[in-house]
């Protein structure tokens, strides 16, 4: 689930992430948070088998529900700050949060972001999908692949002794060489025994270096692409997040592990 930046970064001023403790997990804690990004997995290739057209977002939401509490893990989403499902939901130019819906089907053609958290014995993981319903323009394609190859890119940089902006700047980067556009207002963050923890991770290339990278630490990074301009505004049920320009949008998650050497990815 993204984390809402409140105030637009300056160039004179350190944002939180650069000044807070960022935790190092011990081995007890990674590996509940393995087990759980295990379960999160297997929840989303499970639900990915009912994305199509004429299934209704509600009923994707009910699945996922059940899927998660099938493991004996609590649905992270349901309740958190108000939010009124297990799973986002997010269609077409939705980029996060889309609220599910018992009578909004699916329908041929749409491309939609499957966001999923789960908590197991008191460790949460994070982590989004976007699939195509049924057959999809080759425009939708390349947003969907060129987004989750954002999430790639970022985390060839997720190794200890480098920075956050390591991250960062190469998503934001190899986005923009499509000419998409990089959401500013949302990012990812930092997640543990609470869904949202520091760092905030943004999807663009920042000013300064950021946070040192060590092992331990355990980061929730999700590009969020649009496929035109990066605007992006909140709808009237104050949750979904929709491009300002009506342009599609995808969204990639794993929550991922800093180690001694390669970066391991919990969610796959």
């Amino acid at each position: 689930m993204a984390h809402r930046i409140w105030k637009r970064f300056s160039l004179t001023s350190l944002p939180s992430w650069e000044t807070d403790m960022v935790t190092i997990k011990s081995e007890r804690e990674i590996a509940l948070m393995r087990e759980a990004g295990r379960i999160l997995a297997e929840t989303h290739e499970r639900l990915r088998e009912y994305v199509a057209a004429g299934i209704t977002t509600g009923e994707i939401d009910r699945k996922g529900e059940e899927i998660i509490r099938s493991y004996g893990c609590v649905p992270s989403f349901l309740g958190y700050e108000g939010y009124p499902a297990s799973i986002c939901v997010s269609v077409n130019d939705e980029v996060v949060h889309g609220i599910p819906d018992k009578k909004r089907h699916l329908e041929e053609g749409d491309i939609v972001s499957l966001d999923a958290g789960v908590i197991y014995k008191g460790y949460q993981s994070d982590a989004a999908r976007t699939w195509p319903v049924g057959a999809v323009s080759q425009e939708a394609a390349k947003l969907i692949r060129v987004t989750e190859e954002c999430f790639y890119e970022g985390i060839r940089y997720a190794r200890s002794g480098n920075h956050l902006n390591d991250i960062c700047s190469h998503i934001g980067d190899y986005a923009v060489s499509f000419g998409y556009g990089v959401v500013y207002d949302l990012v990812g963050h930092g997640i543990g025994s609470e869904m949202h923890e520091d760092p905030e991770i943004p999807n663009f290339r920042m000013n300064r270096k950021g946070i040192l990278l060590k092992p331990g630490m355990t980061l929730a990074i999700e590009p969020m692409i649009n496929m035109g301009r990066p605007d992006v505004c909140w709808t009237d049920d104050g949750w979904t997040v929709v491009t300002d320009d009506g342009s599609l949008s995808a969204h990639y998650e794993n929550t991922v592990l800093i180690t001694d050497g390669d970066p391991e990815i919990l969610s796959l």
